[in-house]
């Protein structure tokens, strides 16, 4: 697929704007570097992981010689990131573990803290937990299932749509587990406001009528997401369903989102689908084409 068809998904408008779509070959420092301060609207991205995985590009990250240099790069990708970002903008990043001489590395707080060290805000963090994951012979610690994604602001100030994101309620369904069911509706003192969390002015005082947001619950820390697939890649690609709860969150319709390790053009295909633009880097020529290709693919049944 040729990069005209590509930049040709430009053209697409939005209510009358503009939207960029774009896909850049190259290193993420060097390609961030042509992209204007406080441009983009939210981060959304999955680096390689630290000594996973050939990539087969000689200055790839994820091929240092120890640790603390795959560290020190990140750092030095997502200072320009910051850059680029706007004052309100949030960074959400993915990453997985690492078992090295018999130990985990704790490679995703390594990086969140020395991210962290640097200014950025560290607003939460995420289990994605995967019910489909890979079974593993190992027999002397417990199977690996999850992984983590974190999110990070620039201020304190910055733009998150919880509406965007909620969940259905649980309380008063078959899948509670309350005790009492609803015989603690609307009774003073059947909830904990005597108990251990006594004096909390955030209880609700038995009225959780009052206490439930109508469009559903807000967000939790553990989403339960399979493992997803695209066919013309020969690597695993991060799913769509965690990237959309990120772009749903940290931007808005019409906004441009940015993914500095595109690989197979996920966050762009979701962007996409949520009417917002997007910047895309990768160093592989190979991913660049083929992220290219999934986006043209999708180009037409998007808008």
């Amino acid at each position: 697929m040729s990069t005209a068809i590509v930049n040709a998904l430009a053209d697409t408008t939005l209510e009358g704007s503009r939207l960029r779509q774009e896909v850049l070959c190259g290193d993420a420092v060097s390609q961030l570097r042509q992209i204007p301060s406080a441009t983009v609207d939210v981060v959304v991205t999955s680096p390689p992981y630290y000594s996973q995985r050939n990539y087969e590009h000689p200055n790839q990250l994820g091929s240092e010689s120890n640790p603390e240099e795959y560290i020190e790069n990140l750092v030095s990708v997502f200072k320009e990131c910051r850059r680029v970002m706007t004052a309100k903008a949030t960074l959400w990043l993915n990453l997985g573990d690492k078992y090295e001489d018999g130990q985990l590395l704790g490679m995703p707080w390594r990086v969140a803290l020395a991210l962290q060290k640097h200014g950025w805000l560290l607003r939460s963090d995420v289990i994605w937990y995967k019910p489909n994951a890979m079974p593993s012979s190992v027999k002397n610690r417990p199977t690996t299932d999850h992984e983590y994604l974190f999110m990070f602001a620039n201020t304190n100030d910055y733009f998150y749509d919880a509406d965007a994101i909620r969940e259905p309620h649980v309380t008063f369904t078959e899948n509670s587990r309350m005790r009492g069911g609803r015989n603690h509706f609307g009774k003073r003192g059947s909830t904990p406001e005597n108990g251990k969390n006594g004096g909390n002015p955030n209880l609700h005082d038995a009225r959780w009528d009052q206490a439930f947001h109508p469009g559903g619950r807000n967000k939790r820390t553990v989403w339960e997401i399979p493992l997803s697939k695209y066919p013309q890649a020969h690597f695993a690609v991060y799913p769509e369903k965690l990237v959309e709860p990120c772009i749903l969150a940290g931007s808005k319709r019409g906004g441009l989102v940015l993914d500095p390790f595109l690989g197979s053009g996920t966050t762009a295909v979701v962007a996409m689908r949520l009417g917002r633009g997007f910047i895309g880097i990768d160093i592989n020529q190979e991913y660049c084409e083929l992220a290219r290709r999934r986006i043209a693919e999708h180009s037409f049944t998007l808008f």
